[in-house]
């Protein structure tokens, strides 16, 4: 919209100031602004007990301390707690789909340290997480692995094997990989709770800070995706 101002006598510089205002704001009633702010982005905290928060309260649990340090960090996101006491990686595979219903912007793997405790062949586990990974892969979802060391008790065979699949599905998939969710917690009796396993809300703390780095460049890559798919859009 052309707005002209003619040096007619008398026209002071508050007038013409005034219809410039006027004529901006009609250009904007014309002409809204399509743009949506963005949506939080939403984190699926797919795992076992150590993402399930057990023997803390829910509010001390991994995907609950986890959405208020990325808050703090400025992001908006919200992170589902979708982990189950118990469950080795065969039961992540069983649950897989229906956990992504309504379907979220990332998704962060947390599977295996049952597997391990049981002795499950290592085969099993890297199958199950294989067939994860390419579902997650097809629905174009950004995913995050974190990874699990196998006890020693099983032997060093066991252990390497059990232990190199989860750089080794990440390099398949090229998805980023933490390495060792437990790192800086495992074995320390100042972040674990009595039965040595499972951290308490100081620990689920300490996961927290050492992983957050690897969460926000997945919540920048969920970001990304989303305003491609807004972009794309008609």
């Amino acid at each position: 919209m052309n707005v002209a101002f003619s040096r007619a006598p008398g026209l002071t510089a508050k007038v013409a100031l005034r219809l410039m205002v006027f004529a901006g704001l009609v250009v904007s009633l014309l002409h809204p602004s399509t743009a949506a702010p963005m949506r939080p982005v939403t984190i699926l905290a797919f795992g076992d007990s150590l993402t399930a928060g057990y023997g803390v309260a829910p509010s001390q649990s991994f995907p609950a301390q986890l959405q208020m340090a990325l808050e703090a960090k400025g992001h908006k996101v919200t992170v589902t707690n979708a982990g189950v006491s118990g469950d080795t990686t065969s039961g992540g595979l069983e649950r897989l789909d229906w956990a992504l219903d309504p379907k979220p912007d990332a998704v962060i793997i947390e599977l295996g340290a049952n597997d391990a405790l049981r002795g499950i062949d290592p085969k099993v586990p890297r199958a199950n997480l294989d067939k994860m990974l390419a579902n997650l892969q097809a629905k174009g979802i950004p995913v995050l692995l974190t990874g699990m060391r196998a006890p020693n008790n099983w032997g060093g065979d066991y252990t390497k094997n059990f232990d190199a699949m989860y750089p080794e599905l990440a390099a398949k998939y090229a998805v980023p990989l933490y390495p060792f969710f437990l790192e800086g917690v495992a074995l320390d009796p100042s972040f674990t709770q009595p039965d040595g396993l499972h951290p308490t809300g100081k620990g689920v703390a300490e996961i927290v800070k050492r992983i957050l780095p690897d969460v926000e460049a997945l919540v920048a890559r969920a970001e990304q995706s989303q305003a491609a798919q807004k972009g794309a859009t008609p």
